[in-house]
């Protein structure tokens, strides 16, 4: 008959510095399915190491190690994790609970790992609970517990993937002489139902309640005989179908697993975050003012590259305007823009509209005011060409262009400084310099209209005539038809020019391409902005590397507990990196809404301006966050994910 256990020749050793410490020696053993065995002997006899290697969370130095026929030495860490949690279940002398999961969630623990569903979890668990006569205390948390209770919470997280074999490590050690009863108790029934129970001890009347007790001194096995209780009539062959009735495991696809995994992790990461409210608040203040800064300065960015936009549309979109001279300063051909040359442009069929500019500055006068203000005399187009609109009245009109009528509009600066308190100005009479003129509109306030000041339009042929007495122009403005090309009609425009004048002796400026010169400053002003604000998200997150390697540290113990049960590492690192990913996106959240308040306040500050929280700005927040909390949880999640379990389980 196969036995289910067999180890034949095992030797374990260890190296303290250059020298070798043997621990086991040439052990050699079987154990049949239903037995309950205990391994006794005096301390460093070498029995723990004995129970870590039967239980996988060791490996031996030499020899051989059969589960069920299985060779358990050839496995990887993932397949005996894989072991430890679908055949093994621990009981450990110090109980080895999570302190921040109640007593049903801590039971629940190996179901987690193994994938089975939360509504299963959470029967079986209560199932398991009630069944020790601990169903009125499912919900509390260990420290709420005595110690007995929490044995019988270790028993019960043993069971819950089916316990086929029960570890228990001193399971009486930390016990009163009652508790101790009730565990051993407990553990004989276990046995009658069929588990395999190996209990490490070195008293030898607990070791003698077992069906064998095996004995170590010094690494090696010294003797093997029956306990007082007697052993089994009948060894059960291991192989029978449903003999332990173990918990039926799902396969589940990889991607199941991680959704799976996923949610889990997530609800626990909650649970540690809740528990350590104050240091996880103090961590994510880094995140908060990282994402706070990153979205509000883009938002900043933004509305100040749209308001220059806007400032530039209100001075004509898809215009081009003419200059006299070769560039800026040329006083040659300071007179080369001449009268005739605005029919000429505009016959040309890409033209929309053109406006002449004769430009001067005046006295103007009503009443007992008298002041300075700037002329600037225009065609009849210039009002669609710049895109005015108007408070009182409206714009001068083709017939009194060519009339040189004594027709003036102003700006709204110029209308309060002359007329304070009059409700319309329409059709009121004022001088400029010596010249009467009538009113006949108000453009409304504006950003900007291309003229700051006080300003007044008039006739370009008024102006012309009247006030400048010249025959050339100072710019000339020009409107483009919608879809045409700005650069191509520069182009054609200066071609049509010099072909005109027989040389260039004028410059241009195309709002084309100045407005994709503004883009660009702005877009690299933003993209600046955004550098010096994301130095605080980067200080942020290496903030929660900080305390994520902290967590690591102080939960060392923890992590030991989740892979004796049968986390793998993978589930470990998946812990960690959600914990991390988890306060990072809260700081992000909270960050969303400090910008949130903050988008408020500044539209409080800066009336006119466009801003306002986007959709790519909330996606910038989330992505920071999630990209954050990635970098920043990837070292300590792999750190954690490489630990020993042994070693992590004897952490103090």
């Amino acid at each position: 008959m196969m036995p289910l256990i067999e180890l034949k020749a095992i030797y374990r050793h260890f190296w303290v510095g250059d020298k070798k410490v043997d621990v086991l020696k040439n052990i050699s053993l079987s154990i049949f399915s239903g037995e309950m065995v205990a391994i006794m002997g005096p301390s460093g006899s070498g029995k723990s190491t004995l129970m870590n290697i039967l239980g996988g969370l060791d490996r031996p130095s030499g020899g051989t190690y059969k589960l069920s026929d299985m060779n358990i030495t050839a496995l990887n860490d993932n397949a005996l994790a894989g072991l430890r949690r679908e055949r093994f279940g621990f009981v450990f002398q110090r109980y080895q609970l999570m302190a921040s999961l109640t007593a049903a969630q801590n039971v629940e623990m190996p179901a987690i790992y193994a994938g089975q569903n939360r509504n299963f979890r959470r029967r079986r668990a209560e199932s398991l609970l009630a069944s020790l006569g601990l169903e009125e205390r499912k919900d509390y948390l260990p420290s709420q517990l005595s110690g007995g209770q929490q044995q019988r919470v270790s028993i019960a997280r043993a069971l819950m993937n089916g316990g086929q074999i029960i570890l228990a490590d001193e399971p009486t050690g930390a016990l009163d002489s009652k508790a101790g009863h009730d565990i051993m108790l407990t553990l004989r029934q276990l046995c009658d139902q069929g588990h395999t129970v190996i209990l490490v001890t070195h008293d030898a009347t607990i070791a003698g309640q077992a069906d064998r007790v095996i004995v170590l001194r010094d690494g090696a096995i010294i003797n093997d005989v029956k306990g007082t209780k007697g052993g089994i009539t009948a060894i059960p062959d291991c192989r029978e179908p449903g003999f332990n009735m173990p918990l039926p495991l799902r396969s589940i696809s990889p991607l199941t697993w991680f959704a799976s995994s996923s949610t889990d992790a997530l609800l626990m990461a909650w649970r540690v975050i809740w528990a350590r409210k104050l240091r996880t608040f103090l961590t994510m203040l880094g995140i908060v003012i990282g994402i706070a800064s990153v979205v509000i300065l883009i938002l900043l960015g933004d509305a100040v590259q749209d308001q220059v936009l806007k400032n530039l549309h209100s001075m004509g979109t898809d215009s081009i305007t003419i200059y006299p001279g070769s560039d800026i300063g040329d006083e040659v051909f300071q007179r080369s823009l001449t009268y005739d040359d605005i029919p000429l442009i505009r016959k040309q069929p890409w033209v929309q509209a053109v406006s002449a500019t004769v430009s001067s500055s005046e006295r103007v006068r009503f009443g007992s005011r008298d002041i300075q203000a700037s002329i600037s005399g225009v065609s009849s187009d210039y009002a669609h060409l710049f895109e005015l609109s108007f408070s009182e009245g409206r714009f001068f009109t083709d017939a009194q262009v060519e009339a040189g009528a004594q027709v003036a509009i102003l700006n709204s600066s110029l209308r309060r400084r002359l007329f304070p308190r009059d409700t319309d100005v329409t059709g009121k009479v004022m001088l400029i310099g010596t010249i009467p003129v009538i009113i006949v509109g108000v453009v409304k306030e504006k950003p900007s209209t291309g003229e700051e000041g006080l300003h007044i339009w008039l006739p370009w042929t008024t102006v012309a005539a009247r006030l400048t007495g010249t025959g050339w122009l100072n710019s000339v403005s020009v409107k483009l038809r919608q879809g045409a090309d700005g650069a191509e009609s520069e182009k054609k425009l200066t071609n049509l020019l010099v072909l005109y004048h027989g040389r260039k002796d004028f410059y241009i400026r195309n709002s084309d391409t100045i407005r994709k010169s503004i883009e660009k400053t702005t877009g690299t002003f933003r993209l600046f902005l955004t550098l010096i604000a994301s130095v605080s998200l980067i200080v942020g997150g290496i903030g929660v590397m900080n305390i994520m390697l902290v967590s690591v540290t102080e939960r060392t113990r923890e992590i030991g507990i989740r892979m004796a049960i049968g986390a793998r590492a993978r589930d470990v690192l998946l812990q960690f990196l959600i914990e991390s990913i988890l306060v990072c996106l809260t700081g992000g959240a909270a960050g969303l809404l400090l910008s949130a308040i903050t988008t408020q306040v500044l539209k409080h500050w800066l009336p006119g301006w466009d801003i306002h929280l986007s959709v790519s700005s909330m996606l910038i927040a989330f992505s920071c966050s999630m990209f954050s909390g990635v970098i920043s949880g990837w070292l300590p999640a792999r750190i954690a994910a490489r630990q020993n379990p042994l070693v992590s389980l004897a952490h103090e």
